[in-house]
């Protein structure tokens, strides 16, 4: 009986990544053509306490390959108590021929980082405003390639890939497969029709859109959820201004945690957004994924206490390590092009670390960037 529940999840289960797998080819990559810059962006960047991200961050905008004078940056402080300010500062002084405005945050809801995008939202002078995070890299051609599709495709909501900027340690690299798989099932759900997953980290939208759909109307209530709940929004709005941008141009990259505890409570933060779904199929897809995982948790017990073969706990390993692989595979071909593995010891490891983020999620609280939140 116990074996025939997890053949049923697994079953379920491959079902929701082949069709995740097939999602994904139909997103084709954008080629950029030559043509002359047309959009004008803000791009504005909430922080708290990034002393250590925010130079690379704003060195990085200073060298984008795009007209300064069609770009506008608003940095919106969320009360740092280190040097971030400072840093700020000293940047806008050294790039004066770039039109940047700081701002410190007010907290108006729940979410310190909706309050952040909130308070720019104003005053951008653009109508299209792009987000990123402290920690990132831009791509020099970032703005390059969001105009080109933006002039080709005339969307009004797109969603840019992220991924890790990883050093060469097992840590890193088990974070850097767990973000190839979001992206991975950010990228197949769109291919069929059913997006519900972004980073705010590359996400950009009109003004005029924005206010549209009512900004974080109604979705202020949550820490988090300042990208996924408004993606979802436009998406039961208007789904075909919404669109996903796949060149690698367009890439932002991150940085990795180095503290075990730190990754957990960000595990943790963006599971917790997954209660708050407007999508069935976004929750379905989460209740099966974790369904999944748990399932192979408790098998390993069984195992250990004698209550089930063994070979029906590798069945269902090594069915799921395939279809992961399949969709690892293809997210690592466009986000690295590179060679690619999957430790065994990952494989085994993630079913628990993924179920423990899962199961507390739903119940506990979090810890972020000094503050406690709730779910």
């Amino acid at each position: 009986m116990i074996a025939l529940l997890f053949c049923a999840i697994l079953l379920i289960y491959v079902a929701l990544i082949v069709q995740l797998i097939f999602g994904f080819n139909k997103v084709k990559s954008f080629e950029v053509t030559d043509l002359t810059p047309k959009t004008a962006f803000t791009i504005v960047v909430p922080f708290r306490n990034e002393a250590k991200n925010l130079p690379t961050l704003l060195e990085s905008i200073s060298n984008l390959n795009y007209p300064h004078k069609m770009i506008e940056i608003i940095l919106v402080d969320d009360f740092s108590t280190d040097n971030s300010e400072r840093i700020c500062i000293q940047w806008r002084m050294k790039y004066e021929h770039l039109d940047t405005t700081l701002l410190e945050n007010l907290h108006l809801s729940y979410s310190p980082k909706k309050d952040a995008i909130g308070r720019a939202m104003p005053i951008a002078k653009h109508d299209w405003v792009v987000t990123t995070d402290a920690d990132c890299i831009l791509n020099k051609n970032w703005l390059l390639t969001f105009d080109n599709y933006i002039q080709n495709n005339n969307p009004e909501m797109i969603v840019g890939t992220v991924m890790y900027k990883a050093k060469n340690n097992w840590f890193h690299h088990f974070q850097q497969l767990d973000l190839m798989s979001l992206q991975g099932v950010t990228i197949g759900s769109f291919g069929i029709g059913k997006p519900f997953m972004c980073n705010g980290a590359n996400f950009g939208y009109t003004k005029k859109f924005f206010y549209e759909i009512g900004g974080f109307g109604g979705i202020s209530d949550t820490a988090s959820g300042d990208d996924v709940f408004l993606l979802q929004k436009a998406v039961n709005t208007n789904p075909d201004k919404v669109h996903y941008l796949k060149n690698t141009d367009s890439i932002v990259k991150t940085r990795p945690e180095n503290d075990l505890f730190k990754l957990f409570m960000q595990r943790v933060r963006w599971a917790g957004k997954s209660t708050g779904y407007k999508s069935s199929y976004a929750k379905f897809l989460a209740v099966v994924v974790l369904l999944m995982n748990f399932s192979l948790v408790v098998g390993c017990w069984l195992l250990v206490v004698g209550k089930i073969d063994w070979r029906v706990v590798l069945f269902v390993f090594g069915v799921k390590y395939i279809i992961d692989y399949t969709l690892l595979y293809k997210s690592n071909s466009y986000l690295r092009n590179g060679k690619f593995f999957v430790p065994i010891a990952s494989s085994v490891i993630y079913p628990f670390f993924s179920s423990l983020v899962g199961i507390y999620s739903l119940f506990g609280s979090f810890r972020w960037k000094g503050r406690k939140f709730s779910n």
